[in-house]
């Protein structure tokens, strides 16, 4: 007979106090400051979107749970058991997915199309293939391209501290990134907001946004928390953000009206711009960071971080649209592939010394 409560698994065993609800802790706890500083800069509809984002995650999770478990068979005898065991497994990866699919939004999003992206994350994109840790993509990400999709997200409001960098503080496009990214018209090249410094894209003063990506000071901290905590490591981010900075300047950075014509020139000046504008530092650090979409070998890494960032910086100049998700679905689908190709080094392997021809 074997014991009901040894858990058999495979090699390697490795003991630690970390727990799925502690590290999710630690990460609802890095994205806190962007939260409030979005209700802060959008005032209480932010609150809203991020309550109703969140409750909605919850409550989804807690429903498919309750179904598949059997909570409504034999006229709801077994109810509260399920309901018991689902309190004990709760892990509060659908608080996170709410909070990021929330953060990730523009403010004028009406309650109920954040709920439908809630409830699409959750039941379809995590539940439907197992639950936490079986996900194919990113919940937040695979959301709020639905919401897009279904909804059209185009109103984005100016954050209400500071003077607005914009003809009016209500912005109305595909994305706000059209008057951030620099550009060619009618033979002249157009800066990013010339009236904006790197300060105000930094502190997201006068910006319009999305609720939690609007402040970079906010990321940062969260940054800087998720690196104290060990939950990611500090150059993840840093890579991405490096890479895309610099295939940015060589993409678009680089295009001057010289009086005659249009000449390319690379300016290293338009690195923080680039960097600072849109949502890609926040997916930066709490996106394309996540545990379960991305590659566990640090080669693998390293080549996620790099091809990830490179095709976000190459379709945003393309496009002048903020393609982030997009990318981050498109790069989640190749990570299989890339565990399977660049092969991590076994546990406990001690490369084998070659010895010299004649001995």
């Amino acid at each position: 007979m074997i014991d009901n409560t040894v858990v058999i698994s495979t090699p390697p065993h490795v003991k630690s106090k970390r727990t799925t609800r502690g590290i999710m802790c630690d990460v609802a706890i890095a994205l806190l400051p962007c939260a409030i500083a979005g209700i802060v800069y959008f005032g209480w509809q932010a609150f809203v979107l991020e309550i109703t984002s969140v409750l909605g995650c919850i409550a989804t999770e807690f429903v498919y749970y309750f179904i598949a478990k059997g909570g409504f068979a034999k006229k709801c005898k077994n109810a509260g058991k399920v309901c018991k065991k689902w309190f004990c497994q709760f892990d509060m990866t659908s608080v996170v997915t709410g909070l990021i699919l929330a953060l990730i939004i523009p403010s004028t999003t009406r309650w109920y199309e954040v709920l439908v992206g809630s409830i699409f994350s959750i039941a379809i994109v995590k539940m439907f293939f197992g639950g936490t840790g079986k996900n194919l993509v990113n919940p937040a990400a695979a959301g709020r391209v639905f919401m897009f999709l279904s909804f059209a997200l185009t109103t984005y409001v100016a954050a209400n501290i500071g003077p607005t960098m914009l003809e009016s503080e209500l912005f109305t496009g595909a994305t706000n990134l059209s008057g951030l990214l620099p550009k060619v018209t009618e033979g002249a090249a157009s800066a990013p907001y010339s009236a904006m410094t790197n300060l105000d894209l930094f502190l997201g003063t006068g910006v319009a946004g999305c609720i939690g990506e609007t402040c970079k000071l906010a990321i940062l901290i969260g940054y800087v928390y998720l690196c104290v905590r060990k939950v990611i490591k500090w150059w993840q981010p840093a890579l991405f953000i490096a890479v895309f900075g610099f295939v940015s300047v060589l993409a678009m950075g680089g295009l001057f009206y010289d009086g005659s014509a249009v000449v390319y020139k690379f300016d290293i000046e338009l690195f923080l711009p680039s960097v600072l504008s849109g949502g890609v530092l926040f997916a930066a650090v709490f996106m394309f960071t996540d545990y379960v979409t991305s590659p566990k070998g640090v080669w693998g890494q390293l080549v996620y971080y790099v091809i990830g960032a490179a095709l976000l910086a190459v379709l945003r100049v393309l496009t002048h649209l903020e393609v982030a998700s997009f990318i981050i679905l498109i790069m989640n689908i190749f990570v299989p592939l890339i565990d399977r190709f660049i092969m991590r080094k076994p546990f406990g392997y001690i490369k084998q010394k070659k010895t010299k021809e004649g001995k």
